[in-house]
């Protein structure tokens, strides 16, 4: 069923000519993953707000919050990160192990609770933790104890005795071959490993390879929190360029280009070390126009950002980001489609679902995200967006769980939040709308304005006869031409005098009413 939706939205299972194009700044880097000259994943990194998921530090808890089940930890931060009671429960110590008694008999330990943890962690004591979750809006980092440290091939879990392969690597073959690479690795007592999706093909060497690079990252770790007093940072993770090398450059990476020396050597030597023959899939970019322009991916960009995305068949989906959730909508637009409205809207629907899916890894958009499907009156055409939708979601590096298409037509679902979307890192709210994104008419500025100096005047008419209005010069423009009798009227009544100056630094909704001799300014 799968094959036949790509079919008909004339996608390819198989990926080629894909490319990972590295644009190295002073201020930020940037790194755009292309397939087949699509533009499938983006990530931007600055300088002045580095990402710290993943990274380890030492913490002290400041505060334990029963009702919430959880403590705050200072980690160095101007905000306390917080620790719920489930994931303060280190694996190593709630495994259940068998312990011996007086009597020399072995007994399972006592699994450690939530209950447990304030006396595990009082106020006052050190605390390691990972970054989960980073700061977000008002909200500090969430942590967890549970440390893991992510190679190239398999992930360390020093707190866990645990191991295992990706789900997503499926073939009961290479998972059974992978299981005895697993049994033959020498590692220490009670760390786990997980074999990360990467690792599929991959021979036994690269894992003992990656584990020892590993066992050295933990080694220094435990070194720095018998050393370094609470708080401080105990384990940065990599810039982007490392993580990209980490964890995007697989065997379907067909070229990487950067348009930085240093980083695209440090680039190769890195991957020299997993593997020689992969340096050669590693170029450095010294042309003249950017290279984001050379490549096509920064029109890709500018295209994918609007609040308003197109289809290729002539619909298009809305996308509006609100603080509780994402709202997606699905429209026709110009695909009006033949006789066959059922294979229209299916085809638009399937279309939005597969966009859909690209802009959340594009926008790095996190949280509950509801996206309103145009009706479909068969229960197959329903499971075919939703298959395509769970399909497409399997790439996507964070967490996702997506529902059916409901009776309201409306497909439910979560994705995992880590950091803020990329449209928080790049944009801030209006100044003059204040986020809005509308700002008041000039005709209820108007009436506004008239409301208020019929306040004023009646306060001011025994003292006050002229009065100096300064406004929006749209404002005024509509005040003469329309709302000029109006004014008269005014001026008679409190036999009053209004006088009208035009200031284009003015918010369209801002009026200033003063004394025309005093310039003091008049509040009604």
């Amino acid at each position: 069923m799968i094959d036949k939706v790509k079919k008909i939205l004339g996608l390819s299972s198989r990926k080629t000519g894909n490319k990972l194009i590295l644009s190295v700044e002073k201020l930020e880097c940037r790194v755009a993953l292309l397939e087949n000259g699509r533009l499938e994943e983006y990530s931007v990194e600055r300088k002045s707000s580095r990402n710290i998921v993943g990274s380890i530090y030492k913490g002290k808890v400041r505060n334990i919050e029963m009702g919430l089940k959880a403590m705050f930890v200072d980690i160095g931060f101007e905000k306390n990160a917080f620790l719920h009671f489930w994931d303060a429960i280190p694996a190593a110590l709630d495994s259940g192990i068998e312990e011996i008694d007086r009597r020399g008999n072995k007994r399972p330990r006592k699994r450690i609770t939530v209950k447990d943890i304030p006396s595990i962690y009082p106020v006052g004591s050190d605390v390691i933790v990972q970054v989960t979750k980073g700061p977000i809006g008002t909200k500090g980092p969430r942590v967890t104890t549970n440390l893991s440290f992510p190679g190239r091939y398999l992930v360390l879990m020093p707190f866990s005795d645990h191991s295992g392969i990706s789900r997503k690597i499926e073939n009961p073959k290479e998972r059974e071959r992978l299981r005895r690479i697993l049994r033959e690795l020498e590692v220490p007592e009670g760390v786990g490993l997980i074999i990360r999706t990467v690792g599929e093909g991959q021979r036994a060497r690269y894992f003992v390879r990656d584990l020892r690079f590993l066992l050295d990252q933990w080694a220094k770790v435990e070194q720095a929190i018998r050393e370094e007093p609470a708080p401080c940072c105990l384990f940065e993770e990599p810039d982007l360029v490392e993580r990209t090398v980490r964890d995007f450059l697989t065997e379907e990476i067909d070229q990487v280009v950067c348009d930085d020396r240093a980083s695209t050597d440090r680039m190769t030597e890195m991957i020299g070390q997993i593997s020689r023959r992969a340096r050669n899939r590693v170029h450095f970019y010294d042309g003249a126009t950017p290279i984001f322009e050379t490549y096509g991916v920064q029109k890709q960009i500018d295209d994918a950002f609007h609040r308003q995305v197109w289809l290729k068949c002539g619909g298009y989906i809305v996308i509006d980001e609100t603080e509780a959730l994402v709202a997606i909508d699905v429209n026709t637009g110009r695909n009006k489609g033949g006789r066959d409205v059922e294979k229209t809207i299916l085809q638009t629907n399937l279309e939005a679902a597969d966009e859909i899916a690209r802009q959340l890894r594009l926008r790095n958009i996190g949280g509950l995200i509801i996206s309103d499907f145009i009706d479909m009156k068969g229960r197959r055409d329903q499971q075919a967006v939703y298959n395509l939708m769970k399909e497409r979601l399997t790439r996507d590096k964070a967490r996702t769980h997506v529902l059916p298409v409901s009776q309201l037509g409306l497909m439910e679902m979560t994705r995992q939040r880590a950091q803020e979307s990329l449209s928080d890192t790049i944009y801030e709210n209006c100044p003059y709308c204040a986020g809005r994104g509308v700002v008041k008419t000039s005709m209820t500025t108007s009436v506004e304005l008239h409301r208020t100096l019929n306040t004023v005047m009646r306060k001011y008419q025994d003292s006050i006869h002229e009065i100096r209005v300064i406004l929006n010069p749209d404002v005024l423009k509509r005040l003469k031409e329309e709302d000029e009798e109006l004014l008269v009227e005014l001026e008679r009544r409190y036999a009053g005098r209004l006088m009208f100056r035009g200031d284009p630094t003015f918010h369209h909704e801002k009026f200033v009413i003063t004394d025309a001799i005093t310039g003091a300014e008049l509040k009604p």
